[in-house]
């Protein structure tokens, strides 16, 4: 499984988005600081062999972890001032299988964001055999994310609440307006007391960029071979523009849009998810196998259920379910483009009982909450307390990267907007962005990049991507001078590397031989 969002209390999975600011930028033509003295990565097994026995079983297969090796590269926190100290990246690499002969280099890889560990990516088996045998498979934790300086601040929870107490998502009043206010400069400034505002400046994509050319060469790469899946293409479209000499061949699957404010990319990251719950709904419904009649009856068949549920909500191993965790269950399925038959399942039992649907309950709730419960000490007092570390990440880096409105009223308007066009995922993707407009200054984003001298790139893009609408992908592919787009027509976030007959072997010869697919190629839904 490849997870790439960071679900939140409120009811949604987000993953939401950074563009690209740096705080301190050290002159783009020299490729970085001329007077930091690059480490190299002392590689060592992952895991021991009683932790390969430990392993539980959504952490991966234990002789695919036995081959991971984990290190860390330190690098500039300010990369135009690398006197001012360094931060440990923390990465994992997967050698190559191939001979030497055989092996062309690394292929480092992003799984999205921003928040995600990148070193957990490589948990679980990815890519066909050619890429294995070619490449060292790499992957890390940028900074403030995980165990490259990863940090929690601020009560996350305390917005939550403030969401929570909306009665009118499309009828926001200036009272309701106040609390979110509150929380959510309450959040900020939490942050910047805790963390630090120099820090919290430092972690922006741009610097993240920076650090990957960095590992680059500490791998010894001359050129970078990059695969990076929704947040990550933000990170590679902005390598080929800083350092197109560097650049081998970029995959950017699920694109992210790079140059609006976050308040305004989350009203299209709402009607993404609302796009992919409507395809399913038909799709449902035109089986038979659904409790709806047709696609018209379902939105108020679930403000039913979702009334009922939080009248009187059903337990899912012993947690109760209410109408907003089932909206997270729902929003990790859309993720997934063979999850239809699991959401159909779930709808009809709890249609026919609600009380009585507990095994399909459960397993969506082990498939979006399993991980963060294994690692929460005090699960069953707060749902998601774990991945408030990731929202800080995430939050962090998003206000960082873009210029965001500095009125609550912006944030209103543009939920109120997003409640209207989705109203089972609208308003709380957009009050997640509310912190930005207290955040500590940070420099303007650049826009408008074109990477006119880097190499080909290819851009993947899924029809049916709740996360990062298909659009994105339109519009990244045509921003990028050299970029050519790959369609899947297909639902599911991201497209390459679940073994698609059609989009994985285009990618992988890209990868391997530099050959790009063909100039509009458009792949067919895989049935599954």
């Amino acid at each position: 499984m490849r997870f790439t969002g960071v679900m939140v209390l409120g009811g949604v999975a987000t993953l939401l988005l950074a563009g690209c600011a740096p705080p301190s930028a050290a002159p783009e033509e020299d490729g970085g600081p001329a007077d930091f003295a690059l480490g190299t990565i002392d590689w060592e097994p992952c895991k021991n062999e009683e932790e390969l026995a430990e392993a539980p079983e959504w952490d991966g297969d234990p002789e695919w972890l036995e081959t991971l090796e984990c290190g860390t590269l330190d690098v500039p926190l300010d990369h135009a001032d690398p006197g001012q100290g360094t931060i440990g990246l923390a990465m994992v690499r997967r050698p190559a299988e191939g001979s030497d002969e055989d092996r062309i280099g690394s292929l480092v890889l992003n799984p999205g964001g921003p928040g995600e560990t990148g070193v957990d990516l490589l948990d679980f088996p990815m890519f066909d055999d050619p890429i294995l045998s070619a490449f060292d498979l790499v992957s890390f934790d940028p900074r403030g994310v995980g165990d490259s300086g990863g940090f929690a601040c601020g009560d996350w929870f305390a917005l939550d609440e403030a969401r929570s107490a909306i009665e009118d998502p499309t009828r926001v009043s200036d009272a309701e307006l106040g609390a979110l206010e509150e929380a959510a400069r309450a959040y900020a400034d939490d942050c910047a007391e805790e963390v630090g505002e120099d820090f919290l400046a430092a972690i922006g994509t741009v610097n993240v960029v920076r650090d990957l050319d960095l590992i680059r060469e500490a791998l010894g790469d001359e050129r970078l071979s990059y695969v990076g899946f929704s947040y990550g293409t933000y990170i590679g479209a902005l390598y080929a523009e800083m350092y197109p000499e560097n650049t081998r061949a970029l995959v950017l699957d699920g694109a992210v849009e790079t140059e609006r404010p976050n308040v305004e990319v989350a009203v299209d990251q709402a009607e993404g998810f609302q796009y992919a719950w409507d395809l399913f709904v038909e799709d449902c419904s035109a089986a038979g196998e659904c409790p709806f009649s047709d696609p018209a009856a379902s939105e108020g068949w679930m403000a039913d259920l979702l009334e009922d549920l939080d009248a009187d909500p059903p337990m899912a191993r012993d947690v109760e379910v209410d109408g907003a965790t089932l909206m997270s269950m729902i929003s990790q399925q859309l993720y997934y483009e063979n999850s239809g038959d699991l959401l159909a399942a779930t709808l009809t039992a709890l249609d026919e009982d609600t009380q009585g649907a507990g095994e399909y309950l459960d397993v969506l709730y082990d498939d979006t909450f399993a991980e963060y419960e294994e690692e929460s000490d005090d699960w069953s007092d707060k749902p998601g307390m774990t991945w408030a570390d990731e929202e800080a990440a995430l939050t962090a880096i998003n206000c960082a990267d873009r210029t965001d409105p500095t009125d609550a009223d912006a944030y209103r308007r543009a939920a109120q907007e997003a409640a209207v066009d989705s109203p089972l995922f609208g308003s709380d993707l957009v009050w997640e962005q509310l912190p930005c407009a207290y955040w500590p200054d940070t420099e303007e984003a650049p826009s408008g990049f074109t990477a006119p001298d880097a190499p080909p790139i290819v851009v993947v893009g899924t029809l049916g991507d709740p996360a990062t609408p298909y659009t994105w992908a339109e519009e990244l592919a045509g921003q990028l001078d050299s970029a050519v787009l790959l369609t899947y027509e297909g639902t599911g976030h991201t497209a390459y590397a679940y073994g698609d007959p059609c989009v994985d072997p285009a990618v992988d010869s890209y990868l391997l031989t530099g050959e790009m697919p063909e100039e509009g190629l458009s792949c067919p839904a895989w049935e599954w």
